[in-house]
């Protein structure tokens, strides 16, 4: 199976509609699945769990991550690298350690395009 590269989407919150307010178009949709790709991996799923769980502008040191799992230092590494490719994470080194945290405002993308709007009247 040949390696591919997650593309970094656009950072800006016009760039996927709602699920429900329109259909995506070819790029919006290819951009959204380059996301839900990444976290389509159970480790990575955790990972970015762990990491968005430090709250907003809360960060991670990679000793942290690695021993909540039975996975090599270098395969961490690299799941940590499909998050940051996929735009949902970045990083910093210091030493020899390497601090990760959540891009601003990714998660409340994708929670917005996955919201639908409710009918007026409902849930109440």
């Amino acid at each position: 199976m040949p390696k591919q590269e997650l593309e970094v989407i656009g950072r800006n919150a016009a760039c996927c509609p709602g699920l429900s307010a329109a259909p995506l178009d070819e790029g919006q949709a290819a951009d959204l699945a380059k996301v839900f790709k990444a976290l389509g991996d159970p480790v990575r799923l955790r990972l970015m769990s762990m990491i968005a769980s430090r709250g907003e502008g809360g960060e991670v040191c990679v000793c942290e991550l690695t021993p909540a799992f039975d996975l090599s230092q270098p395969t961490i590494s690299h799941h940590l690298k499909l998050l940051r490719q996929a735009g949902l994470i970045d990083c910093e080194r210091r030493g020899t350690w390497v601090y990760y945290w959540v891009l601003p405002g990714v998660l409340d993308r994708l929670a917005a395009f996955l919201t639908t709007a409710q009918p007026a009247g409902a849930g109440a």
